[in-house]
């Protein structure tokens, strides 16, 4: 149940991510939004936080630990460099489907990290563990 409700915040995240960058689009196939409305682009949002839960599960711990150098150096603004960076492979791998999420360049990449960080923070508070 946990990881439902961590996987519906982060599409909320990425949703928001999308609503307020120009640069940062959800791709969502015209048929699925011709059956489904918004339901279509729900789907894809939980699609793509799949992808972005487990690049964040896997890949991220080991770019961090490389980066370990230049976040001391940085005082941990490096991370946020690191957050764009997953969120810009969260977009060249689910850009391979006619879905996805699509983002254009580094600083909406970088500020999109930023959102997703904000909005996965505050809704992370709302929502008790469970523990």
């Amino acid at each position: 149940m946990q990881l439902a409700i961590r996987l519906v915040i982060n599409a909320i995240a990425i949703w928001a991510a999308a609503a307020w960058i120009d640069k940062i689009d959800v791709i969502v196939p015209p048929e699925w939004s011709a059956d489904w409305g918004n339901w279509g682009k729900a789907l894809v949002l939980l699609i793509v936080a799949v992808v972005f839960t487990a690049v964040n599960a896997v890949i991220k711990p080991i770019v961090q630990l490389l980066s370990l150098p230049f976040v001391i150096l940085t005082l941990g603004l490096f991370l946020l460099v690191v957050n764009a960076g997953m969120l810009w492979l969260t977009a060249k791998i689910t850009e391979i489907t006619d879905y996805g999420l699509r983002v254009d360049g580094f600083w909406a990449a970088l500020w999109g990290g930023l959102i997703i960080t904000l909005v996965n923070w505050v809704l992370g508070i709302l929502v008790p563990d469970g523990d």
